[in-house]
């Protein structure tokens, strides 16, 4: 089910986003559905990190976590 979320952005944001949107047609939606996928996925990352981290010193970038969980 899609709800709808109203946002308010710099002047200069929104002239790179509908920029971004004519050089791709793609909509506004997708470009900020996709932005806030990757930063969810970044920051579950990072959490992820962060807890293994704790638990094994030996684990220390972002590509041993991702050679570990992959």
């Amino acid at each position: 089910m899609r709800e709808t979320v109203t946002i308010s952005i710099p002047g200069e944001i929104k002239k790179q986003l509908d920029k971004i949107t004519s050089q791709e047609g793609i909509t506004r939606s997708s470009i900020i559905r996709e932005s806030l996928r990757d930063y969810l996925f970044i920051r579950q990352f990072r959490s992820l990190r962060k807890r293994m981290i704790e638990k094994s010193p030996r684990v220390y970038t972002d590509q041993d976590i991702f050679n570990i969980v992959s």
